[in-house]
């Protein structure tokens, strides 16, 4: 697969795990509810819209790319929209599974760690490859974590930058 087509087929991964800074707000997913060690089971930054938000503009974004942009590694325009809306709601469970983890180690929201970077990623991969496992190959999974780290670290720190959220990770 080359360069593009992989940058292409991971677009809607990146804008789903973006469009909640815009689009989220509101009514958190855990209602508030707690889990069994007294911590919240996500906290105030997940919330549903910015779910649903997140997976729509995914979603979205995959539906344009079948429709001007097709790939040649899928057999049909439905098949890239159909990767589109997984990768979307991989990143977003990913991000989500992420928030989960950190509150069971006692990690506060907006504190630093490592999964706020690849657990969208890995998720989101992991989802899309119950639709198209034939594209998968251990350099492409590599080359998309990598990358994904370092533009996620970028992206990070230009909306901290532009007020769009409170810290740069």
């Amino acid at each position: 697969m080359d360069l593009l087509a992989l940058l292409i087929f991971i677009i809607p991964c990146y804008v789903a795990n973006a469009a909640p800074v815009i689009l989220g707000g509101g009514q958190p997913m855990d209602l508030g509810a707690k889990f069994t060690d007294g911590r919240r089971i996500l906290g105030d930054a997940k919330t549903i819209r910015g779910f649903v938000g997140g997976v729509a503009a995914g979603t979205l974004a995959g539906g344009l790319l079948a429709l001007y942009v097709p790939l040649p590694f899928f057999e049909s325009a439905w098949a890239q929209f159909l990767s589109g809306f997984v990768l979307s709601l991989g990143a977003l469970a990913g991000d989500a599974l992420g928030s989960f983890i950190k509150r069971r180690m006692g990690i506060e929201p907006g504190k630093p760690f490592p999964l706020d970077q690849l657990g969208f990623i890995v998720v989101g991969l992991l989802f899309a490859y119950l639709v198209v496992p034939s594209i998968y190959s251990p350099e492409m999974v590599i080359f998309i974590v990598v990358l994904s780290y370092v533009l996620h670290i970028i992206a990070n720190a230009a909306a901290n930058r532009f007020g769009l959220k409170s810290v740069p990770w």
